[in-house]
């Protein structure tokens, strides 16, 4: 038989040493090469575990001259830091094994049905269990972190019933409601107040259930006030339940920055008509004026003549003028139009 060549360290808190050197025997029958530490009361387990954080594994005897029980578990549980512990006892007793594995304890076992197989697949499943439990733990701490502390509002919603889950600070600092309230809403609480109450839940169904979502929204905050928001949502399962995370972004701002580009397009139309209609109008008209002088006076004398010349050509010059702006202007808002 092939043995497992991993470099395991084992704690074994057993007060008899009988006990200690049959555990030790299991151990080596499957594992190359174990390192196995004994400490045969709970005082120099705890002082073992101070000056050593490194195990795998600890094999705890729940019947020691100084301690014993639930209190045992306890506090070897709080001194372990993490480190997965196999409970060993002489005495059978259903309850108080359902109690310990509650605790935390990640197996029990019974010292007269112990052989290496059954000592080794047990130690095997608490070490991988407690890894899978570690990475658990640290991927719902980087949720936490990227979520909490996320600069952008973010909430989850249960997408059956559109109550909020969880939200972060940013939204609770962007809408102005507590965590506490927010938890007690749903969605059409902040959106959707134009529509009719019947058609408010239809209104939000519609669009929430694709799986990748980017909408643009109008939000009301605990004040009243009106925001325009850029929402994205994608499915998420949370605490089990079918459910929605949403990032907000505020395009308020943005929105009215637009307006005030539209309406500054609007007035540069509007001066751009003025140039190429109402003021060539009446320049046309001065402009055939100064033909019928120009045509009808042949005894203009010499000096009418240039007066009449150069208001022609000024008119003329002005005329010029007012094209190249009607055709800058044309230019300028058919680019606008294509971006």
């Amino acid at each position: 038989m092939r043995k497992d060549s991993k470099p395991y360290n084992f704690l074994v808190v057993e007060d008899n040493l009988g006990d200690f050197v049959l555990i030790e025997e299991y151990l080596t029958e499957y594992i190359l090469d174990p390192r196995v530490i004994r400490a045969d009361s709970f005082e120099s387990a705890k002082q073992e575990l101070k000056a050593n954080k490194d195990y795998d594994l600890i094999f705890l005897d729940l019947s020691l001259p100084d301690h014993s029980g639930e209190g045992l578990i306890r506090d070897t549980l709080q001194l372990s830091t993490g480190t997965p512990i196999v409970a060993l006892t002489g005495f059978s007793d259903l309850d108080f094994s359902i109690r310990s594995l509650a605790m935390g304890v990640s197996d029990y076992l019974l010292k007269d049905e112990l052989n290496s197989a059954f000592l080794y697949k047990s130690l095997i499943y608490a070490i991988e269990r407690n890894r899978y439990i570690e990475q658990l733990q640290d991927s719902e701490k980087r949720y936490s972190e990227l979520f909490h502390l996320n600069p952008s509002p973010m909430w989850v919603f249960e997408r059956e019933t559109f109550q909020f889950l969880d939200v972060n600070d940013a939204a609770i600092k962007k809408y102005g409601f507590t965590e506490e309230e927010f938890l007690k809403m749903k969605l059409s609480d902040i959106i959707c107040k134009d529509i009719p109450r019947t058609n408010v839940d239809k209104s939000i169904d519609s669009p929430l259930k694709h799986e990748i979502y980017i909408n643009r929204k109008t939000h009301y905050t605990k004040s009243g006030q009106k925001i325009d928001v850029q929402i994205e949502s994608a499915p998420i399962e949370f605490n089990g339940v079918d459910a929605k995370i949403v990032v907000v972004n505020d395009i308020t701002d943005q929105i009215r920055h637009i307006a005030t580009i539209e309406e500054q397009n609007k007035t540069f139309r509007e001066i751009a008509w003025i140039q190429s209609h109402v003021v060539r109008s009446p320049l046309s008209r001065l402009m055939g004026l100064i033909n019928l002088l120009d045509l009808k006076d042949s005894e203009t004398s010499e000096e009418n003549l240039e007066l009449i010349n150069y208001i022609k050509n000024s008119a003329e010059d002005l005329d010029q003028i007012i094209r190249d702006i009607s055709k800058k202007s044309e230019s300028i808002l058919s680019d606008k139009s294509e971006n």
